[in-house]
């Protein structure tokens, strides 16, 4: 018998059957982004069913359209440079901490969207089936950031330079690809038949994306997943904190809140980028953005996963 963990209108319900538990976003009508409350009802559920002897196995799934991408972006846009978003990317990056290093197997069952922050919940998992309605892409750099929530990780360890390509250009890749990529473990079909896919004009789509996204968000992003091939799990996600934060703080940039204005709030899709090219992207504002931050105020992850 499933027991329910939280009310039907909450934003993740949590289940309990047989030996089975189960998070679901529970946003059906609309993308299931990872918001603050989100991120929270995750933590609790993930912490309480680790500590259960009786979990065997702990599925992520998603109503309606998936693991999607964004969060609030309102809320951070709202927020503008303070430092009133800070507990939020703090928790998210532990929730990804923990994710990865979790104790029980982990299953993910995606029909649709898996973007973004969304797309931490897939990826690291032991198990992640896909359908052919699956998309997935991690297009931060179009809005002014970086590829975030432990994709300078996930994405340097992709089969050659895949993981700077996604990163880069906000690329999509369909259930198949995933699979082919390491991004997901299995591929259930549908009954429809499948279309022939014409690959002949792919790279005008790609370079279109790119010269969309962010100058700057392009190679800070570039880097973080270039430096990620060398770091561990807890150093991508230390640095990928003091790069959210920095964004959000705009030491170097509102890129960030002008993508954001022009993907959620007025949505004309017309970014003013500042710098406008890559070649005025100073080397020196990108270091600025790698800078550590002092140790108290640094992400506080464990170097491994022997004393989480």
């Amino acid at each position: 018998m499933a027991q329910q963990q939280t009310n039907p209108d909450e934003v993740v319900i949590g289940q309990e059957i047989g030996g089975a538990r189960v998070a679901t976003l529970n946003r059906p009508r609309q993308l299931n982004g990872i918001s603050d409350r989100v991120v929270y009802l995750l933590a609790q559920f993930l912490e309480k069913w680790e500590k259960d002897e009786n979990a065997k196995l702990v599925i992520f799934k998603g109503a309606g359209r998936a693991f999607s991408a964004g969060g609030d972006l309102k809320m951070f846009y709202e927020g503008k440079s303070d430092d009133s978003c800070l507990e939020v990317v703090y928790r998210m990056y532990w929730l990804c901490y923990h994710i990865h290093t979790y104790k029980r197997t982990t299953v993910a069952l995606v029909n649709g969207l898996v973007m973004g922050g969304g797309a931490a919940m897939v990826a690291p998992l032991k198990f992640a089936a896909v359908t052919e309605k699956t998309v997935f892409a991690t297009p931060e750099a179009s809005v002014g950031l970086h590829t975030d929530c432990s994709f300078s990780y996930i994405h340097s360890r992709l089969p050659g330079y895949l993981g700077e390509y996604l990163a880069l250009t906000g690329a999509r890749l369909n259930a198949k690809e995933m699979i082919a990529a390491g991004l997901a473990t299995h591929f259930v079909p549908s009954e429809e038949s499948e279309g022939s896919i014409d690959g002949n004009q792919w790279i005008a789509p790609v370079l279109k994306g790119i010269r969309r996204s962010s100058p700057t968000a392009l190679k800070m992003t570039l880097r973080s997943i270039r430096e990620g091939r060398k770091q561990s799990l807890a150093e991508c996600l230390k640095k990928e904190f003091r790069l959210t934060m920095n964004t959000l703080r705009s030491v170097v940039t509102d890129d960030v809140y002008e993508g954001i204005r022009a993907l959620s709030i007025d949505k004309d899709n017309a970014p003013k980028w500042s710098p406008a090219t890559l070649e005025k992207v100073k080397i020196e504002d990108i270091d600025r953005l790698f800078e550590p931050f002092s140790s108290e105020k640094e992400l506080q992850v464990p170097s491994d996963d022997s004393n989480r």
